[in-house]
């Protein structure tokens, strides 16, 4: 059986240069990848401003490339040799780890340097403005070489991701020599999460992070760190298993997974179309607003922030697979919910200060924010 703390809290000077080696490289791959592969040109969102930013997305070619590889690399494995296997990066998750949060820091101060002599006179004073530019960043949308920064860290964000899983894979293979069906579960449900996310990637161009958030510490450490390494946790409850799931908690657990990605993605759905054409039609009706600004059909005249809830769940559901073994992985979808109930908090008195009285009539409609009856 995997002892969960002989990986996580192991470190080799070797392993660890190894690491950083295809950590680097990792990045350097996508970042070229983002760059010169094909991919959809939109424009973003409205700014502040008024102006509009062009994009190039190529984030689901750059997912499925990934899946390939790990897919390619596991018929190795089965066929060819064991050694053909992405162990690896379990095994040196605790030097992994330690590399993206310097890399992060190193981001960080970049974009902090970088804007504030952009900003020149403009910038916050004092060490209260310092802190505030280094953790929510002086700049909206940085640029590299034509590639928008923000937009890029969802690559090494959730690819890395991916990758994490995946080795999660391997690893129960090589360690107990059969993949329990949770495992199975735990790698699908995480897979569609992704592989929607890119299908619907031009919808990021409408969120707040996208339109409304600095690039600094918050978001760069969230993305490189956060989101790849802490939504993994379940994944190590489910290695050291030895019983398998039976047909009934299977069935129960897909059933609850489909419904909260619709809930999660349908509600996104519904309001990127309407966002794009307001004469769009949303559960087979012509969408209903308030003063064609609001939109109220669908999802989003049941709730002001359904799609956190759904989103909320689903990671819930992904925790689940690990059974009751322990409380740890749950911390996941409890942390998340704390984080996006301020955000939904947030977010409405955003809303509050643009509508005014429209805002005031569609809580009349739409009373909760992330749980009917509740919240």
């Amino acid at each position: 059986m995997v002892d969960i703390l002989d990986y996580l809290l192991s470190f080799d000077v070797n392993i660890f240069f190894i690491a950083l080696g295809i950590y680097s490289g990792f990045l350097v791959i996508l970042f070229l990848g983002t760059k010169f592969l094909p991919g959809i040109k939109t424009q973003g969102e409205q700014l502040k401003d008024g102006s509009r930013r062009d994009y190039k997305l190529t984030g689901l070619m750059l997912f499925m490339i990934s899946t390939f590889t790990a897919v390619l690399v596991f018929v190795l494995n089965e066929t060819v040799s064991p050694r053909w296997n992405l162990t690896f990066i379990a095994k040196a998750f605790f030097p992994l780890l330690i590399i993206a949060t310097v890399f992060s820091f190193i981001l960080s101060l970049l974009l902090f340097f970088l804007g504030r002599r952009k900003q020149g006179e403009s910038k916050h004073k004092g060490v209260k403005g310092i802190l505030h530019d280094f953790w929510f960043g002086p700049e909206l949308n940085p640029t590299l070489w034509g590639v928008d920064l923000k937009m890029f860290t969802y690559q090494p964000s959730l690819i890395g991701l991916s990758f994490i899983n995946w080795s999660f894979l391997f690893l129960q293979l090589q360690e107990s020599g059969y993949i329990l069906p949770q495992m199975w579960m735990y790698q699908g449900f995480w897979w569609f999460y992704l592989f929607t996310h890119y299908i619907l990637e031009e919808f990021m161009l409408t969120t707040w992070d996208i339109m409304a958030e600095n690039f600094g510490f918050m978001l760069v450490f969230g993305g490189l760190v956060y989101v790849p390494f802490f939504y993994s946790i379940a994944g190590w409850f489910i290695i050291i298993q030895i019983e398998a799931f039976t047909i009934y908690p299977i069935i129960i657990l897909c059933l609850a997974y489909f419904v909260s990605i619709w809930i999660f993605r349908g509600s996104n759905i519904q309001k990127f179309r309407f966002k794009r054409n307001h004469n769009v039609k949303i559960w087979f009706k012509p969408a209903k607003t308030i003063e064609g600004k609001i939109l109220i059909s669908g999802f989003w005249g049941i709730g002001r922030k359904l799609n956190y809830s759904g989103e909320i769940l689903v990671y819930l559901v992904i925790t689940l697979t690990t059974g009751i073994y322990s409380p740890i992985p749950f911390i996941l979808p409890l942390s998340l919910f704390i984080l996006l109930a301020h955000r939904a908090w947030r977010d409405d008195k955003r809303c509050r200060e643009k509508y005014g009285k429209l805002w005031e009539e569609y809580c009349l409609i739409a009373k909760y924010k992330m749980i009917p009856k509740i919240y």
